[in-house]
């Protein structure tokens, strides 16, 4: 289906980014052949348009035109053959429609969480990251959920688009025979942070995805527990609403929080020991910091103890 008129299926052009999915290329295919005829067309009638202008300018007062009965066969045409252009269109279209809802057998499965502001990702090991990494040639199947409100998910790299519903799942698959790095994008407004709702795919080989796996599950040889703590963070998505420098994001800074005393929302103050971090991040409703929204999401069931321990002691390094 490709022509060099249309797309040449991977490579970026002025209206779209590189296409790295297998069913990107009809995807541009379709959006060119739809652009190109609609472009034929525009300038078709806008030709004529200036033509008869020019044509039937009144050349002097009083002048006035023949009368003009119709063409029953030009009438016609205009009629039938945009019918049988957007049957065409329909046809393509729903085709590439059905391929995106409907994914293959032997998937690999991974959970997408979304929430304000961040995207997390659950792989079968059960190990989590804020970055999504699949193997090459593999096709996906992301099932995903919302914690708070409607997020939408979306790499344009993959033409892969879906909304990500409170309440309920979604699915989506996609399959990439391209390595590389490509962006995740929130498309539904959500809220102030939306605009830095975003992370990536990453398309590796598969020992490099069974590496990432690996090192997931814990900390990895040669790291301290606070540098342990410091990739679980942001593995976690939490960089998105806690800075470390101190500046002032959707939730406190972590800067020198540990150990200092901690205004809270209807009750009093608490020193923020590793019981407070803890409990913030399994259950953040028991205690909100004065000024800041009820936002967090729980994080209990997400995190094992070790990711836990490992968080702790990165807050306690911050300073």
């Amino acid at each position: 289906m490709k022509t060099p008129l249309l797309a040449d299926g991977s490579a970026a052009t002025f209206w779209l980014p590189e296409a790295a999915s297998t069913f990107a290329a009809d995807h541009d295919y379709l959006y060119y052949l739809i652009f190109w005829i609609s472009t034929f067309f525009f300038i078709v009638m806008m030709g004529a348009m200036a033509y008869f202008m020019v044509k039937y300018r009144r050349r002097k007062q009083g002048e006035t035109t023949s009368d003009i009965h119709g063409n029953t066969k030009l009438e016609i045409a205009w009629s039938v053959l945009p019918t049988l252009i957007l049957g065409v269109f329909f046809v393509l279209g729903f085709r590439g429609f059905i391929d995106t809802l409907t994914p293959p057998a032997n998937t690999l499965n991974i959970n997408v969480t979304a929430q304000q502001w961040a995207w997390s990702f659950t792989y079968p090991n059960g190990g989590n990251d804020s970055i999504l990494v699949v193997p090459v040639g593999k096709p996906v199947k992301l099932t995903m959920s919302s914690v708070d409100v409607l997020h939408s998910f979306f790499v344009p790299a993959f033409r892969a688009k879906r909304d990500v519903v409170p309440g309920r799942y979604t699915v989506l698959w996609f399959q990439s025979d391209k390595l590389g790095e490509y962006d995740v994008l929130c498309t539904e407004y959500c809220g102030t942070s939306h605009s830095l709702m975003m992370s990536k795919v990453k398309v590796v080989s598969q020992e490099e995805y069974d590496a990432h796996l690996k090192g997931l599950t814990g900390c990895q040889d040669g790291q301290s527990l606070a540098e342990c703590g410091g990739v679980a963070f942001k593995r976690n998505g939490c960089n998105s609403c806690h800075s470390v420098d101190g500046s002032k994001l959707v939730g406190p800074s972590l800067k020198g929080v540990y150990g200092t005393e901690q205004p809270i929302t209807g009750g009093p103050a608490v020193i923020a020991d590793e019981q407070y971090i803890r409990e913030s991040v399994m259950n953040p409703m028991a205690k909100i910091v004065a000024g800041y929204p009820a936002a967090m999401p729980a994080y209990a069931g997400r995190i094992n103890e070790e990711q836990m321990g490992a968080l702790v002691e990165y807050i306690r390094s911050i300073k």
